[in-house]
């Protein structure tokens, strides 16, 4: 029989949404009646499937305030209630990053007085047995504070601190996030199902985990933990000693890595693994939104990524009963490991992700091309990351025209003689080139395919004309397709131009 209580999401300190409806919700014995009372306002329901939810009406930003839920013999009080704006923090490890570990995250902790963002961290575990349930009685929303706020996301945290800055609210942030996770993760089989490239993901764990017993696997995924647990504590050494030691060197002295580990029930990195036990743990709790930064993950699979994240928004709008939750992501930065080729397929995912937003309704892009750091997969100057999901959120969402929250992005190219002319969006107000090598990154192709490096100059009507000697008939054009390098090209506001190629049947 269910014990009576809110979902682990609900707690003292936490934010409701503002000038929505409320959902509340939570579990007791069939038949029961649940009434739950805040600010004036009550809701009553009973009891089914030992499951209950009621809506509350839309409610104006304010607070504090307490909240009951009886069942006419018990009754649960919340305290420390604010209404304010209320987003769901998603992705992997670049938004799962802790405010302790980004750049000046120390200074932030010690010296900050912000009174007006919380936080709640859905519990990382993908195995729902019973500690599973003990462990997530003891969540709850947090204040800020030099202790509280060191393992809240650091992207999420500045996104958050600048959006309740502007409209004067308490913005209340839910991280449910993982490193390393691809997006078919925090997915359902259903939703993977649907689809034949999609299912592939499924494909990946169902092959791996056929004809094998559970006690098998769970054994086979517990020995990995405790070795992965002494090859941790080498790395450190390793690195401590020889901190511009190759993977190579690394694994020579600590012994052949294994993560991500056997693909098992228990290892939470495979397809579904965290739907369940982490995005159904606080949906469909009322929230204005998502933020979302991932993508690194799928690069082994980057053709799909575009069906994959529309897919995800899908399946996470329709779980929370909204077909326009707006959903404000970020585009990958430049990245490459110094030990690898130039495997070009970030570049699609962040194809995949402009094609997004220019598809998918109330979506929103962070153009971040400049926030990377080569040879580190975590860079970690989150400020301007929050700071363009801000931009993006106060354009798509909150109806602030006026900010310019985008870059420069492609819009179509007229070839004249043997120069392609390339137009954008968001250019009004010009470019600006940093560095003292000029525009670099362009590149101009024939009906060849060959790309060759091309020059680039700022035409008087706001367009850029690209040319080089050795084409001279152009076909094609494409701007920093490549895991890593120079960025060289803005906005006059300080956001990049976007990548681009002018086709995406420029491949032989």
């Amino acid at each position: 029989m269910a014990k009576f209580r809110a979902a682990a999401v609900f707690s003292s300190n936490m934010v409701l949404q503002r000038e929505k409806n409320v959902r509340v919700f939570g579990t007791g014995k069939n038949g029961e009646s649940v009434i739950v009372s805040i600010c004036g306002n009550k809701a009553v329901t009973e009891v089914a499937d030992e499951k209950w939810c009621v809506t509350l009406p839309a409610m104006k930003a304010g607070g504090p305030y307490e909240m009951k839920i009886s069942n006419g013999e018990e009754t649960i009080v919340f305290g420390n209630v604010m209404i304010g704006e209320v987003w769901l923090a998603g992705g992997q490890s670049n938004m799962e990053l802790e405010l302790q570990n980004c750049m000046g995250g120390k200074d932030f902790l010690a010296n900050d007085k912000t009174e007006n963002v919380r936080y709640y961290y859905t519990q990382k575990n993908c195995n729902m047995d019973e500690k599973f349930f003990r462990d997530e009685e003891n969540t709850g929303w947090s204040c800020f504070d030099s202790e509280s706020a060191r393992a809240w996301s650091a992207v999420a945290y500045f996104y958050a601190k600048e959006l309740a800055a502007r409209l004067g609210v308490t913005v209340g942030i839910i991280g449910c996030n993982w490193g390393g996770t691809s997006a078919s993760y925090w997915m359902s089989r259903e939703s993977l199902e649907k689809d034949t490239d999609l299912k592939a993901y499924l494909d990946d764990f169902d092959n791996a985990v056929a004809g094998r017993s559970r006690e098998e696997m769970d054994k086979e995924y517990l020995d990995y933990v405790k070795y992965e647990e002494e090859w941790q504590k080498k790395s450190v050494e390793f690195y401590s000693a020889h901190p511009n030691g190759t993977w190579d060197e690394c694994q020579a002295y600590c012994g052949v890595s294994k993560y991500p580990g056997p693909m098992t029930p228990l290892n939470p990195f495979h397809a579904t693994a965290l739907y369940d036990s982490m995005v159904k743990r606080v949906c469909p709790y009322t929230i204005k939104g998502v933020i979302y930064y991932q993508g690194e993950t799928d690069d082994n699979r980057p053709k799909t990524y575009f069906k994959l994240f529309k897919a995800l928004i899908q399946l996470w709008r329709d779980d929370w009963g909204d077909d326009e939750l707006p959903f404000m992501f970020v585009q990958l930065p430049m990245h490459r490991y110094k030990a690898d080729p130039d495997w070009k397929h970030w570049c699609l995912i962040r194809e995949a992700q402009m094609r997004t937003f220019k598809t998918v309704k109330n979506t929103g892009i962070a153009v971040i091309l400049d926030c990377g750091e080569f040879n580190e997969i975590h860079p970690k100057n989150k400020v301007p990351v929050g700071h363009r999901l801000y931009l993006q959120a106060m354009h798509h969402v909150y109806g602030d025209n006026e900010t310019e929250a985008f870059g420069p992005i492609y819009k179509n190219m007229i070839v004249t003689g043997d120069r392609a002319v390339i137009s954008f969006d968001h250019a009004e107000s010009g470019f600006d080139i940093k560095g003292d090598n000029g525009i670099t990154g362009f590149e101009i192709a024939g009906t060849d395919k060959e790309y060759k490096p091309a020059c680039a100059v700022i035409d008087e009507d706001g367009t850029i004309s690209v040319y080089a000697d050795e084409v001279k008939k152009p076909a094609y054009v494409r701007y920093l397709w490549t895991n890593y390098g120079d960025v060289t090209l803005y906005g006059k506001n300080g956001i990049p131009v976007a990548p681009f190629r002018t086709s995406m049947n420029d491949e032989k």
